[in-house]
């Protein structure tokens, strides 16, 4: 038995042979499966992932990844980024790529062809064409190691040199880069690859304004792909965004980089936060004019939905407005009578979670000038106190209603002069990169800061935040997401400058989960994340002012005690 070796597969134990591959291995146990959903994508082995190619050396667990999982899709979506990207490098001469930011379940990849060139409905065409050819034709990923050297002299050779500076600062020593078989053309995708071009089986392309939207399987049908729906106002938070990288001359995490090491920081953190104030001056100006009653302000986990709502108060009070302000959080149902979900969870990102007929009853008189008791939730017993707080609207004393269920239509049921509501949705929306063709993921760096935030202000391990944040997660796209263009505003708290700034606080903690630990691979490849960034000196915090957004997680904000 000697040139067998034996290995677990999702808990079933059986032998390959020395130097087999799992594509090898799961063909053998039937486990090929040819539907999105049932389908391995990869692997994880000792808390890192693999690609199906990978030939285990040794007696190991593996737990086979599926597109059911966070993990599955990120590896589904960098796959046919990759199969997008090497047909347009193809079709097109002197094409510039820059993958920017998700939108809705697509993917934003702005195309630059350094002339006058448009992309046409002839061009959305031929680009899906091409990447159903190359998908038909069923070619292996292949998978290329290259240490710190190789890869930078690859990326300067192939006129790449932000990308070969990036590599130059990273902590890693060992690059996987893939190719498509058959080809010279290498690409980094930060992570493993499907076993071959064949596995991507739903997928769709639209070309828009300068750029090409890359669909993805539906969230509600993975079997069928997302249908393209515009989103104007998260596309023009976007635009805001990418206006903001390049006056302050920061678009990827290089930029950033160099300004930590050159020691310009201070002065970008100075514009990204008068930036900032500008945006919540102008909203309080709207909200006035407008003559709102109620300013509801939703959006996800960490997405700094209370400090908005506390300069959004400060700038109305510079108008001579005195607002009021009433949490969500505080009409949570006592746990004893809040319903478990299917897995047997309080869940209470769920809108059942919350006391809505009351929401709605206390909305509805404060928005009249009524007097109300309004409730006060205590976390740590898990029920409502006895005594709540007295609070009164009217006209000079908007109501500002913060919460991540603040626009479900549920909240209003009992308002009927809904057009005095103003409605705002916080998230952020960064679209630093890491570099052309790797985005930084919004969601990312939201876990981030409440990893930070939690072990800060409430003594949760990494542990602890991470078993939660895939519940969290599930609970934004259902609760959340789908409200977001029903805002009179997008708000983005996303700052340029803060992952050098978080780095410090969360590169260490995760740094030190066990392998053991069930969340390891995402501590893991957070780690990784984090290595491509130089983490700010603890004298830059200074220039951080009190009411940032940032301070909401790291500490030391003024609004209210940490």
């Amino acid at each position: 038995m000697e040139d067998k070796i034996m290995i677990c597969i999702d808990g079933e134990n059986i032998y390959i042979q020395r130097g087999e591959s799992l594509y090898v291995a799961l063909g053998r146990m039937s486990l090929d499966k040819f539907e999105l959903a049932d389908m391995p994508l990869a692997a994880l082995i000792d808390g890192q992932m693999y690609d199906l190619h990978f030939a285990p050396k040794r007696e190991c667990d593996i737990k086979l990844v599926r597109y059911d999982s966070e993990a599955g899709r990120r590896v589904y979506e960098r796959s046919l980024k990759y199969i997008v990207i090497y047909v347009m490098m193809h079709l097109f001469n002197n094409v510039n790529l820059i993958e920017q930011h998700s939108l809705g379940n697509g993917i934003y990849i702005a195309v630059d062809f350094q002339n006058d060139t448009k992309l046409s409905v002839d061009d959305e065409c031929k680009i899906k064409a091409e990447c159903k050819k190359l998908i038909q034709q069923n070619l292996r990923f292949v998978r290329t190691r290259m240490n710190t050297e190789k890869a930078i002299a690859y990326f300067e050779s192939t006129n790449q040199p932000d990308r070969a500076r990036l590599f130059s600062q990273s902590e890693s020593d060992d690059f996987g880069f893939y190719s498509i078989e058959g080809s010279d053309y290498l690409d980094y995708l930060y992570g493993a690859l499907l076993p071959s071009t064949g596995y991507i089986s739903v997928f769709d392309i639209k070309c828009v304004e300068n750029a090409v939207l890359v669909m993805m399987p539906s969230a509600k049908n993975p079997n069928e792909p997302e249908v393209y729906t515009r989103l104007p106002k998260l596309e023009d938070v976007f635009m805001q965004s990418d206006h903001w990288g390049r006056l302050m001359h920061c678009a990827t995490a290089n930029d950033l980089n160099s300004l930590v090491k050159s020691g310009n920081l201070a002065e970008l953190i100075r514009v990204n936060e008068a930036l900032h104030e500008r945006s919540y001056a102008l909203l309080a100006d709207e909200i006035a004019t407008k003559g709102a009653r109620a300013c509801m302000i939703a959006g996800p986990s960490s997405s700094g939905k209370t400090t908005s709502a506390n300069r959004i108060a400060t700038q109305l009070r510079a108008l001579g407005l005195s607002p009021i302000m009433l949490s969500l959080d505080n009409y949570y149902l006592d746990r004893d009578k809040m319903i478990a979900n299917e897995f047997g969870e309080l869940d209470v990102e769920h809108i059942n979670a919350l006391d809505t007929d009351r929401i709605a009853h206390d909305i509805s008189l404060l928005m009249t000038g009524e007097v109300v008791e309004t409730p006060i939730f205590s976390f740590a017993k898990g029920r409502r106190e006895e005594k709540g707080i007295i609070l009164q609207g009217g006209r000079e004393h908007p109501i500002i209603i913060e919460g991540i269920h603040a626009l479900n239509p549920l909240m209003l049921s009992g308002v009927s002069n809904k057009e005095q509501v103003y409605k705002v949705y916080v998230s952020a929306l960064t679209t630093l990169n890491l570099d052309n063709h790797n985005r930084i993921r919004t969601s990312d760096v939201r876990l981030l800061r409440r990893l930070v935030r939690d072990f800060a202000t409430r003594s949760a391990s990494m542990d602890r935040t991470l078993s939660m944040w895939q519940g969290v997660q599930r609970g934004e796209r259902v609760w959340v997401f789908p409200f977001q263009e029903k805002a009179d505003a997008i708000l983005n708290t996303a700052l340029v400058y803060e992952l050098a700034i978080l780095k410090k606080y969360a590169y260490n903690l995760l740094a030190d989960v066990k392998p053991s630990s069930p969340y390891y691979a995402v501590a893991r490849e957070l780690v990784r994340f984090l290595t491509y960034f130089v983490d700010a000196d603890a004298s830059m915090e200074v220039h951080i002012p009190p009411t940032s957004v940032l301070r909401e997680f790291i500490g030391g904000n003024s609004f209210y005690e940490d």
